[in-house]
Formats: structure tokens, C-alpha cells, sequence
């Protein structure tokens, strides 16, 4: 099965562009002091350090470093073509651009090494999708035809009966013969003077005694 090759302008004008390119930093080159077969592998180095740095532009998701290895290719291709298209005298190479051409082997290695040996970012890990809970299942329905007795409920227990509070013994106040004479002698000199029988509050304030002292007082007294 044959191919036919079709003619692209696209390719036909890189063609070119290359072309003139390598001729252009071969003269300088050989401006600089590169002679013989050293002068036709600077522009073999530069198009390859442009290559590398493109093909890593197209295949690693971090491009920084593979875009300044290309600015730098392309700006000494370019310095090529506007040095020699008469900006500069290859007969009178400046000192400063002969330090540049000859350091420029040892540059592109550097940048070929870094861009074929740096390893690539590993890829983001995308959490997955979240798993739908599976529905569970409905409850069977009960056949009407079967009746299920259901146990009886206990019986609450009976409420404990309560039983009845004994209420308080009523405290029993000895009352000395000696205080009885007196309070008697007292509740007799204030009926005496009243007419009536002295109280409980009265008695107490009399002779200085607590109310439960004084509350069998009076019952004596009665």
C-alpha cells in the first residue's frame, strides 16, 4: 500500500526557517573560533535542546522548567540570525561573545540532562465517586390469611398499700417542785391583781423559762 506525500506549506517554511537557522549559528560559530566540524555542532545543539525542551512542554503537566530551557534555545538561535544579518562584524568577534559560544556546549548538556532526566509529577489522585448505600430491603407484608395471637401483657403490680404513720409521742417535761411552788405564788398574786388567770406567754416572760417548760407549768397549775 503506497503513501502519498503531501506537500504542507507549514512544513515547507519550518523547513526553511531551520535551515537558515543552522546556517546562521554555524557562521557565527565559526566567527567565534569554532572552526572545521565544531562550527556544524552548535546549531546541531541548539535545535536539539529546542526539541527536548518542546517535547517536555507536550508531555509533563509541569512546564515551567521546560519553558526555560526553550526561551533560552530560541534566544541563541535568534541571537544568530540578528548577529549575522550585519548588527555585528564576524571579521571582529567581541571578547564577551567568544566567552559565550564557547561556554555554550557545556549549557545546552546541562539543559538536555535536566529535561530527559527529571522525573515527571505523578499524577493528582482523584477521590473516588461515592458509593450509593444500598436501599434496604422492605419488610414482607403479613399474609391476612394467618392470625398470629399475640401474648397478653402482664398485669401491673398492685400499688403497695400504704399503712398509717404513728404520730409523735408528746415529750413529757418534768417540772422541778421548787419552780412549781413559785410560778403557783405567781399565777396567784397576778389573778389577785387581774381577776383572771394568768396565760401561758405571761408565765413564761415571768419566769424566764422555754415554752415547753412553761406549757407544763400551766398544766399543773390548772
Amino acid at each position: 500500500m503506497s503513501r502519498t506525500i503531501r506537500l504542507d506549506a507549514v512544513l515547507v517554511q519550518a523547513v526553511i526557517a531551520g535551515a537558515l537557522s543552522f546556517s546562521h549559528l554555524h557562521d557565527l560559530a565559526e566567527a567565534a573560533g569554532q572552526d572545521g566540524w565544531k562550527a556544524w555542532a552548535y546549531p546541531i545543539s541548539v535545535d536539539l535542546l529546542l526539541v527536548a525542551a518542546w517535547r517536555r512542554m507536550r508531555t509533563h503537566t509541569d512546564n515551567r522548567p521546560a519553558w526555560v530551557w526553550f526561551v533560552i534555545a530560541l534566544t541563541a538561535s535568534l541571537g544568530a540570525n540578528i548577529a549575522t544579518a550585519g548588527m555585528l562584524d564576524l571579521g571582529d568577534v567581541p571578547p564577551w561573545l567568544r566567552i559565550l559560544v564557547a561556554g555554550w556546549p557545556a549549557l545546552a548538556f546541562l539543559g538536555g540532562t535536566l529535561l530527559a532526566h527529571t522525573p515527571a509529577a505523578p499524577p493528582a489522585e482523584t477521590e473516588p465517586d461515592p458509593v450509593a448505600a444500598p436501599l434496604p430491603a422492605p419488610a414482607p407484608e403479613p399474609d391476612p390469611a394467618v392470625t398470629v395471637e399475640r401474648a397478653p401483657e402482664p398485669a401491673p403490680d398492685p400499688a403497695p398499700e400504704l399503712l398509717p404513720v404513728p404520730a409523735p409521742s408528746a415529750v413529757v417535761v418534768a417540772v422541778p417542785p421548787a419552780l412549781l411552788d413559785h410560778a403557783r405564788k405567781v399565777a396567784d398574786t397576778h389573778h389577785a391583781t387581774t381577776g383572771t388567770r394568768i396565760t401561758t406567754e405571761t408565765l413564761r416572760a415571768r419566769l424566764g423559762v422555754p415554752a415547753p417548760l412553761a406549757d407544763a407549768i400551766t398544766a399543773q397549775l390548772a
